[in-house]
């Protein structure tokens, strides 16, 4: 229980510091023999800091309960 608790809080350190993720998707556009046209296309994940503090006082709970036996 303690090492979850210790596991989530550092989650929660991570979402509180990293807001947005993005990442691209590779699409295949068309294939004319040799050419081949490619086209990136961005998308982005965000959430409020708030969630991240969120799960840190989930895992600092867990860090607590887990500690007392």
């Amino acid at each position: 229980m303690k090492k979850a608790g210790i596991m989530i809080f550092i989650v929660g350190v991570a979402l509180t510091i990293f807001t947005t993720f993005q990442f691209f998707h590779t699409r295949k556009i068309t294939d004319l023999g040799v050419i081949e046209v490619t086209k990136e296309k961005p998308y982005s994940l965000s959430w409020s800091p708030l969630m991240g503090i969120a799960v840190m006082g989930i895992g600092g709970v867990l860090l607590w309960k887990g500690s007392r036996k």
